[in-house]
């Protein structure tokens, strides 16, 4: 299965942020408790290198990704650390280019017709749609879907428990990202219980 397949099986993507490399096991394990087994650790903080490679050696069940990539050096470097998937905020052909030679499965934010006509010259069939709520959320992709039936999207921004449901239920949605499920407050805190909770609650909301 691939890392595109494995994604769209679990349904969600939790967008990850972490300020210690030592959180990312722990946060990992919750979340694989909660029935989630897809991670995106962001480039926002410059503990995610570390905590990538964290995860990648110590939780094997663990698809583990790297999100806010926004140059080739930090793609390198995340794959390096034992990335398995790529995601971006906006398109980038150098980092696209990149990851499709090395075989890397890459998702890169696309909101405009130029943008997913980028993306397919590439090759892909899934982008990010960042941030969602800004860009017109179910009615935006919907649009983008009629001229380009072949692609679909996992929107992130805006999404969160309670309008989960109705993302995931788009024909043209891949998955779905978002932050709600690892609190950064409830991490720092080390309380990875509510992590898994909050996993097991969307589980729960994507299987109902």
């Amino acid at each position: 299965m691939t890392a595109m397949e494995k994604i769209e099986k679990c349904g969600v993507v939790p967008v990850v942020v972490l300020d210690r490399a030592e959180d990312a096991v722990p946060t990992a394990e919750a979340m694989l408790r909660g029935g989630v087994n897809v991670m995106e650790i962001t480039f926002r903080t410059a503990a995610a290198p570390d905590a990538i490679r964290a995860v990648a050696q110590a939780c094997p069940d663990m698809l583990v990704g790297a999100g806010t990539v926004i140059t080739l050096e930090q793609c390198r470097r995340a794959v390096e650390c034992g990335a398995k998937f790529i995601v971006s905020p906006g398109f980038d052909e150098e980092v696209v280019r990149w990851c499709t030679a090395h075989d890397v499965a890459v998702c890169p934010g696309c909101v405009t017709p130029t943008e997913v006509m980028a993306a397919l010259r590439c090759g892909l069939s899934v982008v990010k749609f960042f941030p969602a709520n800004v860009y017109g959320g179910l009615s935006g992709m919907k649009a983008l879907s009629a001229p380009f039936g072949g692609v679909r999207f996992i929107p992130t921004g805006g999404v969160s428990a309670t309008n989960l449901k109705e993302y995931a239920a788009a024909p043209f949605v891949c998955a779905v990202g978002g932050s709600w499920l690892c609190p950064k407050k409830e991490i720092a805190a080390g309380d990875f219980e509510k992590v898994e909770q909050l996993c097991r609650e969307a589980h729960s909301i994507l299987d109902a």
